[in-house]
């Protein structure tokens, strides 16, 4: 949903903030080249703030490299990218982070969305001896392979995932299989940020949230942050009215928010628009506390120290 906005907006010269999309697929999407020191093209009219392929891959091989420590595993990923932008950039990403650290990838062909049968790349799993998987399917299509992969006997002792499990509704449809799957989290209530806005902690809109709706938190509460961002913009611009001086103000936000720091301004940020926000490490674990029956643990804080973890690290499978 993201990436075909900002294409609109960019054609429309409308100003936009976005979230909720890797900052590499977002950016390629624009007609930018994402790979490091090839990060020229600008755009005009839209701004992005979430974590990239690269905090995945810098989040998910440490617990790869602790879960290998304890069993002694062969040091092969299955990996599961579909035939869209997000499976694009993980496919480009993902060789420079994983050869560096030893392992071999098994990539398969890209499948297509919403196919209903992963035999295939089951087998070519099971065959290869992956004894990690990591994908970026659409849920749905997650939920079919997964399953799939359990009634063919591909059991990897560490399943890293992406783009899905994110809503505890997800992970309840998937049942006692969700158990010690490990996911990435861009927010979590104990992360140290607060808002621009009213100074309220990440717990304290978590805690909000569950008052509200008599629901769990989620992550997507970080999209709170496209109001602080917007809010920056509109005040800086001198003419909320005056389209072009609210595009040029959002290239020049730089606040504290609760995603985090957003720092459009700073000379780090990996490719112009971009801010790069990490993650930490998560499995999701049973919890009797929780009406869906699982909850999301810190589990590893590799690229976020200042996040106190709040689980151990489990292989999914022994």
């Amino acid at each position: 949903t993201v990436n075909p906005v900002a294409t609109i907006a960019e054609n429309l010269g409308t100003p936009l903030v976005c979230g909720n999309c890797p900052w590499q697929s977002w950016y390629a999407n624009l007609g930018g080249n994402p790979t490091p020191g090839q990060s020229t093209m600008k755009p005009k009219w839209t701004t992005l703030y979430f974590l990239g392929v690269n905090d995945l891959c810098n989040s998910f091989i440490p617990m790869w490299n602790r879960v290998h420590s304890q069993l002694g595993t062969d040091k092969t990923v299955g990996c599961a990218f579909p035939n869209d932008s997000d499976g694009d950039a993980f496919r480009a990403a993902w060789p420079v982070f994983a050869k560096a650290a030893g392992y071999t990838l098994i990539d398969p062909p890209p499948y297509d969305d919403l196919q209903s049968n992963y035999s295939s790349m089951i087998s070519q799993f099971k065959s290869s001896n992956c004894d990690f998987f990591t994908n970026v399917p659409l849920p749905p299509d997650f939920n079919t392979m997964w399953k799939q992969a359990s009634q063919q006997g591909f059991k990897p002792k560490l399943a890293t995932v992406a783009k899905v499990l994110l809503f505890p509704s997800d992970v309840a449809a998937l049942g006692p299989l969700v158990e010690n799957i490990a996911t990435d989290a861009w927010w979590t209530p104990n992360m140290p940020w607060t808002s621009s806005l009213t100074g309220e902690t990440c717990k304290q809109v978590a805690d909000d949230f569950t008052s509200a709706t008599g629901e769990p938190w989620v992550q997507s509460l970080s999209n709170y942050s496209l109001f602080e961002v917007a809010h920056a913009a509109l005040t800086a611009s001198g003419d909320p009215h005056d389209k072009a001086a609210v595009a040029d103000a959002l290239f020049k936000v730089n606040i504290n928010a609760l995603a985090g720091t957003l720092d459009w301004t700073s000379s780090k940020a990996p490719a112009p628009g971009v801010v790069d926000t990490p993650c930490v490490g998560v499995q999701w674990k049973t919890d009797s506390t929780n009406k869906y029956g699982f909850s999301m643990y810190v589990v590893d804080n590799t690229l976020m120290p200042n996040v106190p973890t709040t689980g151990d690290l489990e292989p999914t499978n022994k």
